[in-house]
């Protein structure tokens, strides 16, 4: 059986951690989108403020299988 799958774009933050970043993202992205594959960070970055760091933020694709 073939399979066809798509990339979506999500970018996600978090005040606590890029692996908090990371869960909050695909939780989000996983009530939308069904048959998720995977995810594939493309990018991590800081909000910073006054010298200390505000956010951890990261750029991620999301890969899922397209239904028949």
């Amino acid at each position: 059986m073939e399979r066809v799958a798509r990339v979506s774009e999500v970018i996600a933050g978090s005040p606590v951690s890029f692996d908090e970043a990371i869960k909050a993202g695909f939780e989000r992205a996983n009530l939308t989108l069904r048959n998720i594959t995977g995810l594939r960070i493309l990018e991590q970055r800081v909000s910073v403020e006054e010298g200390k760091i505000r956010e951890y933020r990261v750029r991620m694709e999301v890969i899922f299988v397209l239904e028949t």
